[in-house]
């Protein structure tokens, strides 16, 4: 099945596509991963995608899409994929269903108050990305990594004033994004009003409403 997780910024996505695609077989295809791969390896791509980044301007849609085709192509996403961070507009969408197509949108919807409340205590490993929450999703050893023994720390914007301004950015780009699956009887929406409710939980949710896709799709 290809998936797409739509969220505004610390609704979860991530964590919750990383638990998704341990059940499903499928990858887990993160396109903000996928540059900061192209930088760390220095490819030719990387250091054009680092010269806009060092500019503070934002990685132009058409080396996004490139990135993505490419890595759509793999025998792994044979099966389906699930897509984080990717479509942020319209015309991502649109790109995209020229390369794939989608079979189901998982739109989640949750609170200003809990995503500032999540994101304020939000941890990340320095060397492998993983995510912890100083509230809800601990490390064993505090400041430690559990996979791999990396430090974690906070982001910069990770700041109350800051995500405000990040959900507003989020409203005005991706929110059509919601109306265009919409009409399209792709979306599906999942809910999470309580910062304190754990990602397993969220997951079993989000997977109740795949098992329904699959047999309504005979997918």
């Amino acid at each position: 099945m290809k998936i797409v997780i739509l969220g505004p910024p610390g609704a979860g996505k991530g964590t919750y596509a990383s638990r998704l695609t341990k059940i499903l077989g499928i990858p887990h295809i993160s396109t903000g991963d996928m540059v900061r791969d192209e930088i760390r390896r220095q490819t030719d791509l990387g250091r054009k995608i680092k010269e806009y980044s060092d500019r503070g301007a934002l990685v132009p849609d058409e080396i996004i899409i490139r990135l993505l085709a490419e890595r759509l192509k793999r025998e792994d996403c044979k099966r389906g994929f699930i897509l984080d961070g990717f479509p942020r507009t319209i015309g991502q969408a649109e790109a995209l269903d020229k390369i794939s197509g989608v079979d189901l949108v998982i739109n989640l919807n949750v609170p200003d108050d809990v995503i500032i409340a999540r994101l304020s205590n939000r941890l990340i490993c320095s060397k492998c990305g993983a995510i912890y929450n100083a509230l809800t999703l601990k490390p064993k050893k505090e400041g430690i990594c559990d996979r791999c023994g990396g430090k974690l720390y906070r982001r910069e914007d990770d700041r109350p004033e800051v995500i405000q301004e990040r959900l507003k950015v989020y409203r005005r780009q991706t929110e059509p994004l919601i109306e265009y699956y919409a009409k399209r009887g792709l979306l599906r929406n999942v809910s999470c009003n309580d910062i304190m409710t754990p990602p397993e939980v969220m997951v079993e949710k989000i997977m109740k409403v795949i098992r329904e896709v699959e047999r309504e799709k005979n997918l």
